[in-house]
């Protein structure tokens, strides 16, 4: 493969750069509880856990 002849400034790696943009994160508000929460994860309200409108666990084990 070629190799560059010459070291690339940081300015130049830089300004290639400068396009790549993290997208905003996408809420959900969940059915059961009301609460707004990150699309396609669990989340915690009132100590239980829930995915999809649906209960996985009663009690958190992060609260116990």
């Amino acid at each position: 493969m070629p190799n560059p002849k010459r070291r690339h400034s940081q300015q130049r790696s830089a300004k290639r750069r400068t396009h790549y943009k993290l997208d905003p994160v996408t809420l959900s508000k969940d059915s059961t509880t009301g609460e707004m929460h990150v699309r396609h994860r669990a989340h915690v309200s009132e100590g239980k856990l829930f995915y999809k409108g649906k209960v996985l666990v009663e009690k958190s084990p992060i609260n116990s």
